[in-house]
């Protein structure tokens, strides 16, 4: 006899269940309606990929490919992973589908889930959801940056979340920043015993990742290395110029961090982040920026590329929080039959009302 036992769901992932749902849905919408405002368009990318694509893209020496992510043998012994993240995939895409050749930028956004075995945490989950948008074209101009950081700024503000800031930096270009890195691995070879494990590590794998560091300790040393906006080729610092330029244009507001070089090995010049608050040390809602070699890398044409990835739970948990979320609609009429004799004129209304739009 098969035994009793009670299913639950797997360790950092849940249930996202009505009223939460619609709220969901809400908010997508409200990224839809705002994205294609700005005439981008939607791209459902498949949620697997070979593994190759991850660990070209995203870097083999990054935490996401080296310990993150769901990688298993397909019955063909090709090796596939879930995807940690999306812009891979619609690079991929854009490349496969010769995307090249139509006229203008490709504008593309996508919503949906993806997969990365992290240390489950408050907005933090195994199985997370981003929405996300990508520019690919032949044009880097800084005025691009600045409508993508623009169209995330009103989608926020649309969606009532709490008090976001945006955070901007430039990380140079292959010209510049493996110059960059070698001095910051040298500086951080100086202090390495008073370095963390991770810290350590990273100094022989990605130096730069050393100043996402959030471990109290190290923040005194970290804040005496030097710092990449002193060591900008001049193409660099005039792109970061003009894109501060763009962004007072706009009147959006932002600050320079130096310290915001993100995880993956193809970001290039600019990138940000957007913080909210309600979620502790964990608030970043956004991250994104300019990845000008990543579609070579993946075997395209030399193509300029910016894009972003929304966090979605942490978004709607911020949102939550901060009291903003929106009055819904729910249940509009019920229908109550007194007798059996009434009952077909209450099919019958319902119907009507459901025709209607009625809920």
């Amino acid at each position: 006899m098969t035994e009793k036992r009670q299913f639950r769901a797997i360790k950092g992932t849940r249930d996202i269940l009505p009223p939460d749902s619609a709220l969901w849905n809400w908010f997508e919408q409200t990224a839809r309606d705002v994205f294609e405002s700005y005439n981008f368009r939607e791209i459902r990318p498949p949620i697997f990929e070979e593994t190759d694509l991850f660990a070209r893209s995203v870097g083999a020496d990054t935490d996401i490919v080296g310990k993150e992510m769901y990688t298993f043998q397909d019955r063909d012994d090709s090796s596939v992973s879930l995807r940690p993240e999306a812009t891979a995939s619609v690079v991929r895409a854009y490349i496969e589908h010769g995307m090249h050749t139509l006229p203008g930028n490709a504008k593309l956004y996508y919503i949906g889930p993806m997969f990365r075995r992290e240390r489950p945490q408050k907005g933090r989950y195994r199985q997370f959801y981003q929405i996300g948008a990508e520019v690919l074209g032949q044009s880097d101009a800084p005025a691009i940056d600045a409508e993508v950081l623009e169209m995330l700024l009103v989608l926020f503000k649309r969606a009532g979340l709490a008090l976001t800031m945006l955070h901007v930096n430039s990380i140079g270009c292959k010209e510049c920043r493996p110059k960059y890195v070698e001095l910051l691995r040298q500086e951080l070879l100086e202090v390495k015993d008073k370095l963390g494990a991770d810290s350590q590590r990273r100094i022989d794998t990605n130096p730069l990742r050393v100043l996402d560091s959030k471990l109290p300790d190290e923040q005194s040393l970290i804040e005496t290395l030097p710092r990449i906006a002193d060591h900008l080729c001049a193409e660099c610092r005039q792109h970061f110029s003009e894109l501060k330029d763009e962004l007072n244009l706009r009147g959006i507001a932002y600050e320079e961090n130096w310290r915001l070089v993100r995880g993956l090995d193809y970001y290039t010049r600019t990138t940000f982040e957007v913080t909210a608050e309600g979620l502790g040390s964990q608030n970043a809602v956004c991250g994104g920026g300019r990845y000008d070699g990543l579609v070579e890398l993946l075997g395209g044409h030399p193509t300029k590329g910016i894009g972003f990835a929304i966090g979605s739970d942490r978004a709607i948990l911020s949102i939550q929080e901060g009291g903003q979320a929106p009055k819904l609609p729910g249940l509009a009429v019920f229908i109550a039959w007194m007798s059996a004799a009434t009952y077909p004129a209450a099919v019958q209304i319902a119907r009507k009302l459901r025709e209607c739009g009625v809920s």
